[in-house]
């Protein structure tokens, strides 16, 4: 068991630790807003995470892990592992703070959230996806400074922390007399925000998707037990949810809640961020869109009031361009 195992074994996310988040979040950042968007003649309200201050919903765990450090911890600093948007995240809460970040970012992560991480202080340490372990990297950073490790999505503060876009959405939707959510779609990659989102909303169904070749959450599931990505190398455009295998704080949350999983194809992606961008004025990275996508493609159906997470928008612009046309 890693160390960080160990420290979700010591700490057990929960729901009052979510509110406890959003407090601290409030006094932050403001909301993101939830948006009406028509589908099939049903309304889904999306989550418009890319419009927190770096693009993604990362910060909010990020904020609350970082903010809980006593004083030692923060001078000793702290370690993350990300393909870019929790290193933002975590980038964005340490110089806010005054703590040194270190962040392990695989080698080819896009450019903007490599540039991104680095402009906001962070120190990146890259590594080979396909022939290294992050986490072994990481550990071996933590071992030569005493850093605290902020995993990206097996950390108890860091699930507490992204839940807090699930209190969001209901105090959004009651603003519009609405009572709900009944159904939460999220994005999933290591599936810190879908656990998250089901602590927060203990009514709601949950259904969670992935990527082609990178569904291991929802092999998982069905299986019982944790299982990987079954390719490393399997080709995706969703670089944030390149995750090899979920955390046992994740799974025993996402066991007992997630009603549904699916997975979505590279062109019922691409056909998601032009959605977002045509009918919402957004933009989307592919990995943010992943959630949409599969509502877009009739993979699943919503639920009463359906909440859909827009995760994030930290994508190459030569890349967009390129989904955008091949959605055409």
């Amino acid at each position: 068991m890693t160390g960080q195992e160990l420290a979700a074994a010591i700490k057990t996310p929960t729901l009052e630790g979510v509110q406890r988040a959003m407090a601290k979040i409030a006094d932050i950042l403001p909301k993101t807003p939830l948006l009406p968007l028509e589908v099939d003649g049903a309304t889904i309200w999306c989550k418009a995470e890319m419009l927190q201050p770096i693009g993604a919903f990362k910060i909010r765990g990020a904020w609350h892990r970082l903010s809980d450090l006593n004083a030692a911890e923060r001078a000793r600093g702290v370690v993350g592992v990300s393909s870019g948007n929790h290193a933002q995240g975590v980038a964005w809460a340490a110089k806010k703070l005054g703590i040194a970040a270190t962040i392990v970012m695989p080698s080819n992560a896009p450019r903007m959230k490599l540039e991104a991480t680095k402009a906001l202080g962070a120190e990146v340490v890259l590594y080979d996806r396909a022939t290294e372990s992050r986490d072994a990297v990481a550990a071996g950073l933590i071992a030569q400074s005493g850093a605290t490790l902020v995993h990206a999505f097996g950390d108890p503060w860091v699930i507490e922390g992204q839940g807090t876009a699930g209190i969001e959405i209901v105090e959004q939707l009651a603003d519009f007399g609405v009572s709900g959510p009944d159904m939460i779609v999220s994005c999933c990659g290591g599936g810190g925000l879908a656990s998250g989102l089901a602590l927060a909303c203990p009514d709601a169904d949950i259904a969670i998707v992935e990527p082609e070749g990178w569904d291991d959450i929802i092999r998982s599931l069905e299986a019982g037990e944790i299982l990987p990505v079954k390719n490393l190398l399997y080709p995706t455009y969703c670089d944030a949810l390149q995750t090899p295998q979920t955390y046992p704080v994740n799974f025993e949350i996402l066991r007992q809640r997630v009603s549904k999983g699916v997975s979505v194809t590279t062109q019922e992606v691409t056909t998601a961020m032009r959605v977002v961008f045509e009918k919402l004025h957004l933009v989307v990275e592919p990995g943010g869109a992943v959630a949409l996508a599969a509502v877009l493609a009739g993979k699943i159906q919503p639920k009463g009031v359906t909440a859909v997470t827009l995760s994030g928008g930290n994508v190459d612009l030569d890349l967009f361009a390129k989904m955008l046309t091949q959605a055409a």
